[in-house]
């Protein structure tokens, strides 16, 4: 929806905050993924962390056994934390069917909001956030922090400077031999909206899409099948025992999206699969002119009459995993205290969560191809 886009992509004014021009933050959901971010806040000193919030207590204990969160009050209702505390800038980090009512919150009580991807439960909820971001005039950014990836920055840099001339197609994987979380409430589909495809999915999808340009998507075809997941299982794996008798979401996933340029992608994602695990978190462009692979940072080309490999001969990886958190969360404060451009706005994770919907739509009526409005 455009008006989103115009109230994410626009220059912001700076908080209205304390002098020494820190964003006082605070969190709503302290378990999980909220451990990553409070390791990356530990690089970014203009952030204070001032409360945090969650349903269970034994996880606000967590929160606040963390150096950076000793001074932080917290609660397990996120509406009395907005009410009593001062706030410029709120972290949501629930497991997603919560998305939407803490963002929504946090931005009426005149946040501004990075919240944990997917973005929301389904595109609706994604359009009555960013109308919220635009109502109250603060920003929303989704956290997605693959997009920041050296190999995703590699492929934008090839494809604006014509090394691959016209895209034609995408393949996205996130496939998972036997990786069905076993905590957290992944495998239920009331409380998360689906499985590996809105999971972990949703990653590789949003820095493919990002890589390629944000093209719109327009239709979806896609399969879902539930064949292990909900059945108990005696083979080693990474993560034994996980509750098979609450999981009601897909092993797999697998479909197309059409995009209004003629791009095609193709993705598949699993929890439960039978196939090598090699593939699991990565993406592949095919252009006129030449191909990319996410995962080996590698171009495929014609040079000098010969079919060429150019792998990158450096790039800055590192513990990726890691700086992601903090590229993203920088990206957040200095879009709130300098007014620069947000990276994954409410528009971008609109789009993204449209693709997962129409997937799963299709998947509903056996594979029929869906329109994505």
């Amino acid at each position: 929806m455009a008006t989103a886009k115009t109230a994410s992509k626009k220059k912001s004014s700076v908080i209205t905050a304390p002098k020494s021009n820190k964003i006082r933050l605070a969190f709503i959901g302290t378990g999980g993924i909220s451990a990553s971010h409070l390791d990356a806040l530990r690089q970014l000193p203009q952030y204070e962390i001032v409360a945090g919030c969650d349903i269970k207590p034994e996880r606000n204990t967590w929160f606040k056994a963390h150096d950076i969160c000793q001074n932080a009050n917290t609660y397990t209702d996120f509406n009395e934390m907005l009410k009593k505390e001062k706030i410029d800038a709120v972290d949501v980090c629930t497991p997603n069917g919560v998305h939407a009512p803490a963002t929504i919150a946090a931005l009426n009580a005149g946040c501004h909001v990075i919240c944990e991807k997917p973005m929301a439960m389904n595109p609706k909820e994604c359009e009555a956030m960013c109308a919220a971001a635009e109502k109250a005039g603060k920003l929303l950014e989704i956290g997605f922090q693959w997009r920041y990836h050296p190999s995703t920055l590699m492929c934008m840099r090839a494809i604006k400077e014509g090394v691959l001339g016209d895209i034609l197609y995408v393949k996205v994987h996130a496939m998972r031999r036997r990786g069905v979380p076993n905590w957290g409430v992944f495998g239920q589909k009331a409380l998360q909206g689906g499985g590996p495809m809105i999971d972990i999915g949703v990653h590789q999808i949003e820095s493919a899409h990002c890589a390629i340009g944000q093209p719109k998507p327009v239709a979806a075809s896609g399969k879902t099948w539930t064949f292990l997941g909900d059945k108990p299982s005696k083979v080693v794996s990474m993560w034994p025992n996980w509750d098979y008798k609450t999981y009601t979401v897909e092993d797999l996933c697998v479909g197309q999206v059409r995009f209004e340029n003629g791009i095609l992608m193709q993705i598949e994602s699993a929890f439960c699969s039978h196939l090598e695990e090699n593939e699991y978190l990565n993406w592949e462009v095919m252009g006129t002119k030449g191909g990319f692979n996410f995962r080996d940072n590698t171009i495929y080309h014609d040079m000098a009459g010969t079919m060429v490999n150019s792998k990158a001969a450096y790039l800055p990886i590192g513990n990726a995993w890691d700086q992601f958190f903090i590229n993203k969360l920088q990206n957040f404060s200095d879009a709130i205290l300098k007014g620069t451009p947000l990276g994954a706005d409410g528009q971008e994770g609109t789009a993204v969560q449209k693709i997962i919907d129409g997937l799963y739509r299709s998947a509903a009526k056996g594979g029929v191809e869906v329109a994505i409005k």
